[in-house]
């Protein structure tokens, strides 16, 4: 069964574009997931296709309609796929997110623009505020696609080595460990020897091992996260011997 993703967006020429390449292009074709993009100027009102108009209340830009926005909503078919909104005040996505969306059917991605979306709609249709971060972008097309990308690519068939999604950064809340390739000395810089030892217990530990340093050193909040998580695991095996 195809992984059913829907658009909404005042640009609908943004896409597919990087969705249409590599492994998640081929995946498409190949129907294991697929793609359609609602213009959601098609639902303005008025001979201009008018969807928004100023804040209440005062302020600067403008904001997308209720009554608009959910038009163009109520076109397309749920399927009980959640209704995501791309917003620099939703939850932050992580890569947990992206693993809870590739377990369901689908996503309906709705692309904000100007000040944002009239309150109303947003609760009416149950919408799930989405951010990738604490910074501003001119739209929420770019943002959903890089929601959609990092959830379809953990759609099974769609990366060609599933290990490779196993031993990635985030996957076991840790940042990744450094990558080295050919050639073994570059700039009179070698390949750490451990690498190319052949002993495999030693190599997982040497990758372990930096993938603490590096996330205690450039990401404080994960780092804790871990710890925690690795103190809770003590506790519950201390309990199980109790």
């Amino acid at each position: 069964m195809s992984f059913d993703v829907s658009i909404i967006s005042l640009f609908p020429e943004a896409f597919p574009g990087l969705l249409d390449v590599s492994i998640l292009g081929r995946a498409r074709a190949e129907g294991i997931w697929s793609l359609d993009v609602t213009d959601l100027r098609t639902f303005g009102l008025g001979k201009h296709r008018q969807v928004d108009e100023a804040p209440a209340g005062g302020g600067a830009g403008l904001v997308l309609r209720p009554d608009v926005a959910a038009a163009a909503i109520d076109s397309l078919e749920r399927n009980d796929r959640p209704l995501i909104y791309l917003s620099p005040r939703g939850k932050r996505f992580d890569q947990a997110m992206a693993r809870e969306f590739a377990a369901g059917p689908g996503l309906i991605c709705f692309c904000g623009r100007f000040e944002g979306l009239d309150e109303r709609v947003i609760e009416k249709r149950d919408m799930i505020e989405v951010s990738l971060g604490d910074f501003v972008l001119a739209g929420g097309e770019a943002a959903a696609q890089a929601v959609i990308e990092s959830t379809v690519r953990l759609l099974p068939g769609v990366a060609g080595n599933k290990a490779s999604l196993e031993d990635e950064s985030f996957s076991n809340g840790l940042l990744e460990y450094p990558q080295y390739t050919l050639p073994r000395v570059w700039e009179n810089e070698g390949t750490p020897e451990v690498l190319l030892s052949g002993d495999h217990g030693k190599i997982a530990e040497w990758r372990l091992n930096r993938s603490k340093l590096l996330t205690e050193a450039r990401r404080v909040d994960l780092w804790a996260a871990y710890l925690n998580g690795q103190d809770l695991r003590a506790s519950e095996t201390d309990d199980e011997h109790d």
